[in-house]
């Protein structure tokens, strides 16, 4: 798409408000945020559309900024930790490398006012995601340890013709998915009460009250020494090949006869909706790569921790998710059914239990592991990220509901899957595809997947609000 480059206005930085007195301290990482150092920031961000019958473009945006800019700023009260910045220490004998937060010593969240002269239509019409989207987020193919030089938050607002798109880069060695999205939920819920009047501002709370301290096994003692000198042992870049991305849209129906279909193959009722997804994405991409019968393929999924351990509620801030797999053959997987993958999914996930997660940390501060995101492009596996579950939809700053989600250059490799919500709820699931051109033109001609996505453009009527 021929589109004009995205222009870059102003940007300040936001601290959190002074009404909220958090504590003065040096935030130490657990296994689970130090093996995400290399990772690249979480990017995710809402498209809107501006009112229909806005008069003063001038007066609106500079309102939405201003009201942004002090929500936000509310909201980083109660999300300290993002206002600051990695602390790193190192000695040479013996090597020792340790990676903290100092949650004050900082600028705070970088909030960056940018334009770019393309419509809502321009830019969900195509069948492909465009790459223009990469532009809508701060801190382009950046890695997480860059955390001590760069911002941990940073929050672009881009005007468009006729819409905004909010864009915010989260450094993912301070936060995972749950608490990516329970951030921009809280945002969202302050903006709103802000812009309604509900009171003094200091009173504006929150459904969630959130857990700082950061958890650590019983057999451990903050901060972890890492066994490097230097960041280079330990840190890598990886540079995505060029992608294909598109956005499947699965209708709550489509869902629930491939869940109905998973069950019935295999005579339960135990496997779920997204297993069933997962198991249709991962056989349906499988077959696009036209792979050997003998070569082995794997589904990978994003697990929470926290429904699995007493001692980690949903209100946890921080990371604790583990990367599950199943494995197979390529000639396994594509010979049996649905329910025959679904199954494998259903069984991987179940026996991912607290002595699971236990043993691993133990393992892993005897060895740590840095996760390396040129690991996770396996030519050979199909990466399911994020979840359907997170109130993605839920979000409004002054605007009404999203027209659309989507993701930055972040995180991406040939066989990412990312999952949303579907706009319309009742249990429909987006899914963000990266692949390969070939491999992406193989899929789209895959009848078993094209027959379960609901449509592959979305129409007009679903962006004019």
């Amino acid at each position: 798409m021929g589109t004009p480059a995205v222009r870059r206005i102003s940007e300040c930085f936001v601290k959190p408000h002074p009404y909220n007195n958090f504590p003065n301290q040096i935030c130490n990482l657990t296994p689970w945020d130090i093996a995400m150092l290399p990772m690249h920031y979480i990017q995710k961000g809402l498209l809107f559309s501006k009112p229909a019958t806005l008069v003063d473009q001038q007066y609106f945006m500079e309102n939405l900024l201003e009201k942004l800019k002090h929500s936000l700023s509310l909201t980083l009260s109660h999300f300290y930790p993002l206002s600051g910045r990695l602390v790193i220490h190192k000695t040479q004998h013996p090597p020792s490398y340790t990676v903290s937060v100092d949650c004050n010593n900082s600028d705070g969240a970088r909030f960056i006012y940018a334009a770019l002269d393309v419509t809502i239509s321009d830019l969900l019409s195509p069948v492909h995601t465009p790459s223009i989207f990469h532009s809508f987020f701060d801190h382009h193919k950046a890695v997480n340890h860059d955390g001590h030089t760069m911002p941990l938050l940073s929050i672009q607002v881009t005007e468009l013709v006729d819409g905004i798109f909010i864009g915010c880069s989260m450094n993912h060695a301070i936060a995972d998915g749950t608490s990516y999205w329970n951030f921009f939920n809280t945002w969202s819920h302050i903006f709103q009460a802000h812009v309604q009047a509900q009171g003094p501002e200091y009173e504006v709370s929150t459904s969630l009250q959130l857990i700082h301290n950061r958890w650590f096994p019983n057999d451990c003692s903050p901060p972890i020494n890492l066994p490097f000198k230097h960041h280079d042992e330990f840190i890598t870049r990886f540079e995505a090949p060029f992608l294909r991305e598109r956005v499947f849209h699965f209708s709550a129906d489509s869902i629930a006869k491939l869940k109905a279909k998973a069950n019935s193959e295999c005579s339960t009722t135990k496997i779920s909706s997204f297993q069933s997804l997962s198991a249709l994405v991962w056989r349906c991409i499988t077959r696009a790569r036209s792979l050997r019968y003998d070569q082995r393929t794997s589904c990978k999924l994003a697990a929470n921790n926290r429904s699995r351990m007493e001692s980690l509620p949903e209100e946890y801030f921080g990371n604790s998710i583990h990367v599950v797999s199943a494995e197979t053959t390529t000639g396994e997987l594509l010979e049996n059914g649905l329910g025959w993958a679904a199954w494998k999914l259903h069984l991987t996930v179940a026996n991912h239990n607290e002595t699971v997660v236990l043993q691993f940390l133990k393992e892993w501060l005897q060895s740590p592991l840095i996760y390396e995101l040129g690991r996770f492009s396996d030519p050979y596996c199909v990466y399911m990220g994020s979840s359907p579950r997170f109130n993605v939809y839920g979000n409004e700053f002054g605007m009404g509901k999203a027209v659309a989600a989507r993701s930055g250059y972040a995180n991406k490799f040939d066989g990412k899957v990312t999952s949303y919500p579907g706009r319309e709820g009742g249990g429909s699931i987006d899914l963000e595809v990266c692949l390969s051109p070939d491999n992406m033109s193989m899929l789209e001609s895959d009848e078993e997947f094209m027959n379960a996505t609901s449509i592959g453009i979305i129409p007009d009527v679903q962006y004019q609000i």
